[in-house]
């Protein structure tokens, strides 16, 4: 089993959201109306719902140069 020295340090995506939403001095709002998306679906992300359509996520996080990908996980946590 690797250690997790061996994985990138990753940011929970409702907190890479609000971060960077602070740092360009974005409310809720204005985030939503600049990604073509609903105030309450930043709500919702920014909060962590866990099912959330991700070609919406892919819309918000398009204005920061970012996109969702796969990433590698712990493999303690598969489940097969």
């Amino acid at each position: 089993m690797q250690s997790k020295s061996n994985y990138m340090q990753v940011t929970p995506l409702r907190e890479y959201v609000k971060q960077m939403r602070k740092r360009y001095g974005l409310t809720q709002t204005d985030l939503s109306e600049k990604a073509g998306v609903g105030l309450r679906f930043i709500r919702e992300l920014e909060q962590g719902k866990e099912t959330l359509r991700i070609d919406k996520v892919n819309q918000v996080l398009s204005l920061f140069g970012a996109e969702m990908a796969p990433a590698p996980m712990d493999k303690s946590k598969l489940k097969i």
